[in-house]
């Protein structure tokens, strides 16, 4: 009896898989976007959302992986799903089991993996959200919590998605509008960011390389420029979205000090390259701050405002992101804004005096997409300076 009862609960979670109507689907932009977010976090070079089918698993949304999905038959993510349980592997090369997967002694050669169960609000286990990696890596509590957020949030993005494109059925011209732009987004997102990801996975290999080391100095700064392409990419893209169009959001309740920490981790790179330091200061306690949002989106606005505060920063400085009860400030006390350039410093495209002469990268959308979040969340985006040589000051306050 109870077989037929598990049989009856499978068929019920495969029909809600198929519901959201993306196994073999073109990516959703905002889940590629979350585990670029979540690939950040862990400092791995692999993620994704993952939808798990009968017999296969299909990437909803995905970073550094070089295919679409596979078979379950080596499918960490269909163990999550069948033991309804997170899973950590640290070494794959060390699991009696996983050691002798093909994706493991061969391409993308995992080692590192860290899954937790993605289920949609009517229950159903439609897959997982997961970080991988070429390295053995450790998983700490804080950063399992950080990814069961975000499984969170890619399933009321799924939960979205799916009732736009009901919407979009029955005739409403605005989730058609929203469904038209995403799909556009998604196509050209794809065709522009997937060679420079493959490009990118296989130089990480290169400089992995021992036998390769006399010619790291040179592969290094193609690493960095293909990084620094796939930034600008995301901008154009974001920052040039129809201005009638409203920017998918969802919203839920958001840790404030787990978006400083994200933002903050996805500029790590950066930081580091420049010398400059990023300190997070949160109110007294280790508590949440919690305020309802979309944790994609405003991880996104505040990483706009650390890369800035890094980029206008000398070598040596300190960046600062205080995290209180309605919103996160980013102070820096770099080259600071003349008084006649801070009335434009959000405007689309808006590149000041100092970024022209300085050569300092970016194509001036990083505070417009910002701003853009910060309205859809009825909340806003200030930016203040002493004047040049004085630092800046912007926030990101949520009403």
């Amino acid at each position: 009896m109870s077989s037929v009862g598990d049989a009856i609960r499978d068929e019920a979670r495969l029909a809600a898989v198929d519901s959201y109507r993306l196994l073999g689907a073109p990516r959703p932009v905002v889940l590629d976007e979350l585990t670029r977010l979540a690939s950040s976090v862990f400092e791995t070079s692999m993620s994704t959302v993952t939808l798990i089918s009968r017999d296969h698993q299909w990437f909803a949304g995905s970073t550094g992986m070089p295919s679409s999905g596979g078979a379950l038959s080596t499918s960490f993510c269909g163990h999550v799903v069948d033991r309804r349980l997170p899973l950590i592997v640290r070494d794959a090369l060390n699991h009696p089991i996983y050691q002798r997967w093909e994706n493991v002694t061969g391409a993308p050669h995992i080692r590192f993996y860290a899954g937790v169960p993605l289920t949609d609000e009517d229950g159903y286990l439609l897959g997982t959200m997961c970080v991988l990696d070429n390295r053995p890596q450790e998983a700490g509590d804080r950063q399992v919590d950080l990814l069961r957020t975000m499984a969170g949030q890619a399933s009321g993005h799924l939960s979205a998605i799916r009732n736009r494109l009901l919407l979009a059925e029955v005739g409403d011209e605005l989730s058609r509008a929203i469904s038209r732009e995403e799909d556009f987004v998604a196509t050209v997102s794809h065709e522009l960011r997937t060679p420079v990801t493959t490009i990118q996975g296989y130089l990480e290999l290169l400089v992995e390389n021992e036998e390769l080391e006399k010619y790291r100095r040179m592969i290094e700064p193609i690493q960095r420029n293909g990084e620094r392409l796939v930034r600008m990419v995301d901008h154009l893209l974001a920052g040039t979205r129809p201005a009638g169009t409203p920017l998918p959001l969802l919203r839920a309740e958001t840790d404030l000090i787990g978006v400083a920490e994200a933002a903050v981790a996805a500029c790590r790179g950066q930081s580091a390259q420049r010398g400059v330091r990023v300190v997070i200061e949160t109110p007294d306690g280790t508590e949440p701050v919690p305020v309802p949002g979309d944790f994609t989106r405003l991880s996104q606005a505040a990483e706009h405002l650390v890369r800035n505060a890094i980029l206008f920063s000398e070598t040596g400085a300190t960046v600062t992101v205080r995290v209180d009860r309605d919103g996160v400030d980013v102070v820096d006390t770099g080259a600071g804004i003349p008084a006649e350039e801070l009335p434009h410093v959000i405007d689309r495209f808006y590149r000041g005096q100092y970024a022209r002469e300085q050569a300092v990268p970016g194509v001036g959308l990083g505070l417009s997409i910002a701003q853009r979040i910060m309205k859809a969340h009825d909340g806003e985006l200030t930016v203040d300076s002493g004047g040049p040589g004085q630092g800046t000051r912007a926030r990101l306050h949520l009403a």
